[in-house]
Formats: structure tokens, sequence, C-alpha cells
């Protein structure tokens, strides 16, 4: 019998919140429904991020259409690593974090 993964909540925002990056971003405009998962950290750390609650919910125009998405924007997906690497920072080492997704997405000067 196949048994399904369990699928953490995220860290960083409650689901059925407003898009991640409007809220961040535009707080004084309407905030767009999100209508997407993404987890912060894709490709092979893709089980790691769900595992961990790595991921924030985003609409489309921050998702895959539009120059502010996050796959279309490296400055938005680092900032959104960064996020994601603090939150994750809150209850574990950086030791751990580095051990798990291979890299330090916080400059060490600018964090205290």
């Amino acid at each position: 019998m196949k048994r399904r993964k369990k699928h953490k909540s995220s860290i960083l925002q409650e689901k059925g919140s407003p898009c991640y990056l409007c809220m961040k971003m535009k707080p004084w405009y309407e905030q767009k429904p999100a209508v997407h998962e993404h987890h912060i950290f894709g490709g092979s750390n893709r089980d790691k991020s769900e595992a961990e609650g790595l991921k924030v919910y985003l609409c489309l125009e921050h998702h895959i259409s539009g120059k502010e998405a996050v796959h279309n924007n490296a400055e938005l997906m680092r900032e959104l690593r960064q996020d994601g690497q603090r939150a994750f920072e809150q209850n574990h080492t950086r030791e751990e974090f580095m051990k798990m997704f291979g890299k330090n997405y916080l400059e060490e000067t600018n964090e205290e």
C-alpha cells in the first residue's frame, strides 16, 4: 500500500492568506488572493522544503507570470530564500540549515 506524504503547513504564512509577496511588497495596496503554493527551495530540495514547511502562497503575478514573478526574478527568489532561512533558523541552527540545503542565503554581515 502506497503511503501518502504528509504535507506540513507553511512556517512563513497561514494557508488562505493573501499572496505572501503582495503583503510583503505592497502592504498599502489591495492584496491579491494566493492561488499557488510555492516551495521556496525547489528542485532537489523540494521535498525538504515541503517537510520543513518552507513554502509560501502566491498570486499568479508573483508566482509565474510577470516581471515580479519569483520564477522570472532572481532578486525576489533570493529574498524568499532569505525569508525561508530566517524562518527555519527560528527553531534550528544555521549549521542545520546549511547541512540540509547546502548553502547560506543570509550574508553574515547583515545578520546579528
